[in-house]
């Protein structure tokens, strides 16, 4: 099989793997105290029941990392979004709104045109140690800044989970290369540390999340979803040699398709924050004041011993 192919078909099953992970966590986190600690959430089963789809969705993401490049695996990530959409309506029992169809071709149109413009060969090219230690370190000065307390603490714990995944995700790919080259010692200091500090990140990313879904699914998904490819792409880029296919030509596809998957996930974050409709046959109740309406006059008491 084609590596690009094997890339995007690992990938495909990876975003449904996080997708289902996705609905579960948001699902936890709904039934859940905001006051709950970490050690608490151990004791739950749906919460290792999420640790696994993600564990099983990060296997299936290093081995697409193996085949494509961050440019081309990352992106379909958003896909993640795209099946958390039925997901997460079958789930709370009703069906998928015209918004979120829309929001989800547009999602789909993005990410085509960003693999036209983001399909290469395998990569070759890691991360040095020095590298390494530089991203981990300014990534973690990024995530304290967001995790911070202020103002929308849910979608900035989002995006901090995303950065993380993302830096997670092109830290894989240098440990998977590194380890499968065979052109040096399989316990080397650098894939110690990358290995390391890849373990810190994923699972910074999970915790992070988990707090993130206390607000709902929609917002903190879609954030999730771009800043984690986002993440990814600029270390690739920067780091990595990888090119955009086409050269500067290739930037337009790539920037069109950028904007319509940003657009499909705006359409789906929005349709998710939406509340339920009320069930069919469910009664209405309405309340009508109007400024002269005349209070029912109250009973009135007769004393004892008078008509």
């Amino acid at each position: 099989m084609n590596a690009t192919l094997a890339a995007v078909a690992l990938s495909l099953v990876s975003a449904a793997a996080y997708a289902a992970a996705a609905v579960a966590q948001a699902r936890l986190a709904g039934r859940t105290a905001p006051d709950t600690g970490t050690l608490r959430l151990l004791g739950r089963g749906a919460w290792w029941c999420a640790v696994g789809l993600n564990a099983g969705g990060a296997l299936l993401h290093v081995a697409a990392l193996k085949y494509g490049p961050l440019t081309l695996v990352q992106p379909l990530g958003a896909l993640t979004l795209v099946a958390a959409v039925p997901l997460g309506a079958r789930t709370a029992g009703r069906r998928v709104t015209r918004t979120e169809w829309r929001g989800t071709l547009l999602t789909l149109l993005g990410l085509g045109a960003l693999l036209l413009a983001a399909g290469g060969s395998a990569p070759h090219e890691t991360l040095t140690l020095t590298e390494a230690l530089a991203v981990g370190a300014g990534t973690m000065v990024l995530v304290t800044g967001l995790s911070r307390p202020g103002a929308r603490p849910g979608l900035r714990h989002a995006a901090a989970s995303g950065i993380t995944s993302g830096v997670a995700s092109a830290l894989t790919q240098t440990l998977t290369v590194a380890v499968t080259d065979h052109t040096g010692p399989l316990l080397s200091t650098r894939v110690v540390v990358v290995a390391v500090l890849v373990s810190a990140f994923a699972m910074g990313g999970l915790l992070l999340a988990q707090t993130a879904y206390r607000g709902g699914l929609g917002a903190p998904l879609a954030v999730v979803t771009l800043a984690n490819p986002v993440a990814a792409a600029a270390i690739g880029l920067a780091l990595l040699g990888e090119r955009i296919q086409g050269g500067p030509a290739g930037l337009v596809p790539a920037l069109l398709g950028a904007a319509a998957a940003v657009r499909g996930v705006i359409l789906l974050s929005r349709a998710q924050s939406q509340p339920a409709p009320a069930p069919a046959g469910t009664p209405s109740r309405v309340v009508i004041r109007s400024p002269g309406a005349v209070r029912p006059q109250q009973p009135r008491r007769i004393r004892a011993g008078r008509l």
